[in-house]
C-alpha cells in the first residue's frame, strides 16, 4: 500500500479540514467532525486499487463521519463500502441499524443512502470499495444487509481480515496477473460473509429448478466466449424450453443474460492483468470473450468495475509493448 493522505505535515488548525478533503477524495462526499476539537487530530490513509476494487487502510484519532442527504444529492456516486475493523472499535449506522465492530468484524454500507461511522477512540480500519452494480448482481435485497456485523473470529469474517492484512503487506510483490484474481476472491469472501446473515439467503427452489440452473451454468461456462450464446441456443442444446431457462434463474440475483455478461467481464478483467496478453489490444481481448460491440463493452465494463478497461489495465501494471 502507498500513502494517499496524512495529517502529519499539516498545521494543527488545518488538519480536520484537510482530513475531510482526504476522505471525500478517497471515498465519497462526506461530513466529518472530531468529538473534541481541542484534542490533537491525526489521520492517515493508505490505499491500492485492485482492478475495480479499492482497498485502503485508515488510521485515525476519534471522529464521526456522516453521509448526508445533501451530500448524496451533490454527487452520483454508487458504491458499496465495507469497513473491516483492524484495531479499536467502530460503529456503522444505516437503515435504522447499528453494527458495532471489534477487531476482525466487518459491515457493509451503501453510498446511495445516508449513513454514519462513529469512532470514540483511536482506531484502524480497512475499507473495501466496489461499484454498487457488482454487489447487486450477486446478492438480492442488499438494503437488508447494511449495518449488520459479520463476526471476524470465524467463517468469512476471519478469512476476510487475514486475507486483507496479507494483501496490504504484500500487494507490491504480487504479479499483475494475480491482482484481478485476488480482487475476485475478496468479492467472493465478502458475498459469503453477507450471505451468512439472517434473511440474506435465497428463497428455496425445487430440486428440478436447481438441477436446471446448475446444468445451464455448466453449459454456459464451457461456451462463455461464444458470441452466439443465447437463451434459445441454450434451451435447444439442453432440450428444455426457453421458459424453463428463465424460470431456473428467477430466484437468482441477476438474469441469465446478466450473469453471462458479468462472467465475461470478469474474464476480460483477468486477461487485462495477464502479462502474456500485454500485446493484445483491449478490443481484441473483449472480442475473445464474446463481446461484439466495442462501445457496449466499454459501457458495461465501467458500470461493472467503476473504471474503464484502460484504467484497470494501467492499475494492474500491464503495458502494451512499444513497437519500433
Amino acid at each position: 500500500m502507498h500513502e494517499l493522505w496524512s495529517t502529519q505535515s499539516v498545521d494543527r488548525g488545518e488538519r480536520l479540514s484537510y482530513w475531510i478533503e482526504a476522505v471525500c477524495d478517497t471515498y465519497v462526499q462526506l461530513e466529518c467532525e472530531a468529538p473534541d476539537r481541542n484534542a490533537p487530530f491525526h489521520g492517515r490513509i493508505e490505499g491500492v486499487a485492485l482492478g475495480g476494487l479499492g482497498l485502503s487502510r485508515v488510521t485515525s484519532t476519534p471522529q464521526m463521519v456522516r453521509r448526508t442527504p445533501a451530500k448524496i444529492a451533490q454527487a452520483t456516486e454508487d458504491y458499496f463500502l465495507v469497513s473491516v475493523q483492524a484495531a479499536g472499535r467502530g460503529a456503522v449506522i444505516q437503515d435504522g441499524r447499528t453494527a458495532e465492530l471489534g477487531p476482525g468484524d466487518f459491515a457493509l454500507y451503501d453510498s446511495t443512502r445516508p449513513y454514519e461511522l462513529a469512532f470514540e477512540n483511536d482506531f484502524q480500519q480497512y475499507v473495501l470499495t466496489l461499484p454498487g452494480s457488482v454487489l447487486r448482481s450477486r446478492l438480492r435485497d442488499t438494503e437488508t444487509l447494511t449495518a449488520r456485523r459479520v463476526c471476524g473470529t470465524r467463517g468469512a469474517g476471519h478469512l476476510m481480515i487475514n486475507m486483507i492484512r496479507t494483501l496490504a503487506d504484500d500487494v507490491g510483490e504480487l504479479e499483475p496477473g494475480s491482482v484481478a484474481a485476488v480482487a475476485e476472491s475478496l468479492e467472493t469472501i465478502l458475498v459469503a460473509g453477507l450471505g451468512s446473515l439472517t434473511g440474506a439467503s435465497e428463497p428455496p427452489v425445487s430440486g428440478t429448478t436447481a438441477f436446471h440452473r446448475d446444468q445451464i451454468k455448466a453449459y454456459v461456462a464451457e461456451r462463455l466466449r461464444d458470441p452466439s450464446l443465447s437463451i434459445d441456443a441454450i434451451a435447444t442444446d439442453l432440450r428444455i424450453s426457453p421458459s424453463t431457462v428463465y424460470r431456473a434463474f428467477a430466484s437468482e440475483p441477476s438474469s441469465l443474460n446478466g450473469w453471462i455478461w458479468a462472467k465475461r467481464l470478469e474474464g476480460v478483467r483477468r486477461d487485462l492483468g495477464d502479462p502474456a496478453l500485454a500485446g493484445q489490444s483491449i478490443s481484441t481481448i473483449a472480442y475473445s470473450w464474446g463481446f461484439n460491440d466495442a462501445a457496449h463493452f466499454s459501457r458495461a465494463f465501467k458500470a461493472r468495475f467503476g473504471r474503464s478497461a484502460r484504467e484497470v489495465r494501467g492499475e494492474l501494471g500491464v503495458r502494451r509493448p512499444v513497437r519500433s
